[in-house]
């Protein structure tokens, strides 16, 4: 009888050190919440998401046909002539349309200025999510609801 009781025990043991050994490889994510809507074909758009998922942020992608998306844009006060293939909210706060650079993110949230967000308008060859062949230089602006202001500006 007590043996089988010590094999019990330690057979729980085993199990719960087994568990708490696998949550601790599970991988973890310490960065923002990133919310992107997006089209469910634009593959641009999934590498942007990929890239933001790497450098350790929470992302979830909501999948929107076209009206639906121009909706979201406006809705999040995206200005026209600021508009790429996606728009996203970071951290429940800032505005992120179109392939803007992990870096520029992360000096947004870290000088937190007043502004709505942050754009890349148009899909510019190499920015992220757009790599390929010939690099442009593109500029990231920053908006609010009056306009938009050179933030920085890319060079390939």
């Amino acid at each position: 009888m007590k043996t089988r009781y010590v094999v019990i025990v330690l057979a729980a043991c085993l199990i719960v050190t087994a568990a708490i050994g696998w949550n601790m490889l599970k991988p973890t994510t310490s960065g923002p919440a990133v919310v992107v809507y997006k089209s469910p074909t634009c593959g641009c758009c999934i590498k942007w998401a990929d890239l933001l998922e790497e450098a350790g942020y929470e992302v979830e992608s909501i999948n929107q046909n076209a009206d639906a998306l121009q909706t979201t844009k406006k809705k999040y006060g995206v200005l026209r002539g600021l508009e790429s293939c996606h728009t996203a909210v970071v951290d429940d706060r800032y505005v992120i349309e179109g392939h803007v650079p992990i870096a520029s993110i992360r000096r947004l949230l870290e000088e937190k200025p007043d502004v709505v967000g942050l754009a890349v308008p148009g899909m510019p060859i190499g920015s992220p999510g757009m790599e390929g062949p010939n690099p442009v230089a593109y500029d990231v602006l920053a908006f609010d609801e009056k306009g938009s202001t050179l933030y920085e500006r890319i060079m390939p």
